[in-house]
């Protein structure tokens, strides 16, 4: 667990150093700082409004005790588990089997399931899905999320300004326009990585976090293996159009393989299937 923890503190340092190289390049502090406000602003209406708007965009339908009994009793016993307070619960009419968790904190949280998700696993295995999206939760994974997202839009929008304007060197002159344009390209890629590997090493934890929450490795490590082996056949139009939202997925709901492994925000099942394995036997 503290492996997890430095790792992403790593990760969100070399982001923040990164924003700070590309900064003094382009327009020193003064264009660094208009730079993070800009792209603290978008991230902070996303903060906010981010619940709402990613389950309007799925057309999410809220249920209760009264609509979906078992389910929403089932995710009542694990926010209960966790000492979490009741998140709203939601059902999504798709078929592949997928859940997320959303919302800025404990106190505004939501949690998601699509319809296939219901129907392909146990009820042993959805208890484990949904307690690594309460993990999420707890973990407060969403505010992480968002300052990787402020420092990667940040280091976009810089890179943009490198590309158009060129940089400064340290006596105010115009830098080299081959490096302008490097950075222009380089930097977003570089940004984009750092955070994909944040979400991945959050993804690590949610699964330990959840195994814990529900008592049961093994019913996570089940449920993650057949969700991945039927979400790869069964498109989800909406992450295909909004493939920012991919990453609050509990696996990958995007297409494509190959070269895209490595720009994937999820790591790949089989450690995570492997990884709660070895919790169930005690390792």
């Amino acid at each position: 667990m503290l492996g997890n923890w430095l790792k992403t503190s790593i990760l969100m340092a070399a982001i923040m150093a990164l924003f700070g190289v590309i900064g003094g390049y382009v327009g020193g502090a003064s264009g660094m700082m208009m730079a993070l406000l800009f792209g603290g602003a978008m991230n902070l209406f996303a903060y906010w409004f981010s619940d709402s708007m990613v389950l309007k965009m799925y057309n999410a339908q809220e249920v209760d005790e009264a609509s979906a009994p078992q389910f929403y009793t089932m995710v009542r016993d694990l926010a209960q588990r966790a000492g979490l307070p009741m998140p709203r619960v939601y059902l999504i009419d798709e078929a592949q089997p997928n859940a997320f968790a959303t919302g800025r904190n404990p106190d505004h949280a939501a949690v998601a399931a699509t319809t296939g998700i219901l129907q392909l696993l146990s009820a042993r295995e959805i208890r484990g899905v949904m307690a690594h999206e309460l993990a999420h939760v707890r973990h407060r994974d969403i505010l992480i999320s968002t300052i990787s997202a402020t420092m990667a839009g940040a280091i976009s929008a810089l890179a943009n300004f490198a590309m158009f304007f060129g940089g400064r060197d340290e006596n105010g002159r115009p830098g080299n326009p081959i490096a302008s344009i490097a950075v222009a390209l380089l930097a977003p890629l570089a940004a984009s990585l750092i955070q994909m590997a944040i979400s991945r090493s959050r993804e690590f934890e949610a699964d330990r976090g959840g195994a814990e929450i529900c008592g049961d490795p093994q019913a996570l490590a089940d449920g993650l293996a057949r969700i991945d082996a039927y979400a790869r056949g069964i498109p989800l139009p909406t992450a295909e159009a909004h493939p920012a939202t991919a990453q609050m997925m509990i696996i990958n709901p995007l297409s494509g393989g190959g070269i895209a492994g490595l720009f994937s925000t999820h790591p790949p099942t089989e450690e995570r299937v492997a990884r709660l394995q070895a919790m169930a036997r005690g390792g």
